[in-house]
């Protein structure tokens, strides 16, 4: 038998690596999957209640499958310029590098070389105006949804009643039952009298 020259590795004390975690989506891929979701929703209500609905009966789908286009189209050049340009969420340069690209695209397929540069202006200042009011927005929203409870105005109709109001008001109801009652039992007695 041959001598074996091969050694076995020693094994270090040192920790293996720890796993790599199951990857989930980014939250890129979520805000384009969102956008464009809520967009193709979009796009069917406003073909729901289009004019051209009782000529045409599948204008809602053809409305919320380009709506939905032009948003995922938007959404995704805008993250992949916010990935390249390593900015932050809420740079509306972004939206306007985006808009300039997803338009061009989509206009050069719609329209032509003219087509390209018009669509591409006009989803650059479109799609900056609505990532800008979405931004300004975000804290309103923020704000009443860490409200604790909803407070009615003092002359609204509706009103939020405390334990003793609610007690009070159930006294008053029994009241006013028991007066119906005898009233239409005095009405009876004196209709059979008759």
């Amino acid at each position: 038998m041959e001598s074996d020259d091969r050694t076995i590795p020693e094994r270090t004390s040192q920790p293996l690596s720890p796993p790599t975690p199951i990857v989930q989506p980014t939250t890129s891929t979520k805000r384009v999957l969102i956008s464009t979701l809520l967009a193709g929703l979009i796009g069917g209500g406003a073909g729901l209640v289009s004019k051209h609905r009782k000529a045409h009966p599948n204008i809602p789908t053809i409305y919320a499958t380009n709506c939905a286009i032009v948003a995922g189209c938007y959404c995704g050049a805008r993250e992949f310029v916010r990935i390249n340009r390593r900015s932050e969420h809420g740079d509306l340069m972004n939206s306007a590098i985006g808009g300039i690209f997803s338009g061009a695209l989509l206009g050069r397929l719609q329209g032509g070389p003219h087509g390209a540069f018009r669509y591409s202006i006009i989803f650059a200042v479109v799609g900056t105006a609505c990532d800008y009011a979405s931004l300004r927005a975000k804290p309103m929203l923020e704000r009443y949804r860490n409200m604790d409870s909803l407070k009615l105005p003092e002359w609204s109709p509706i009103q939020i009643l405390d334990e003793e109001a609610i007690a009070k008001k159930k006294a008053q109801e029994q009241k006013i039952f028991a007066e119906r009652s005898l009233g239409r039992l005095n009405n009876e007695e004196s209709s059979s009298q008759l």
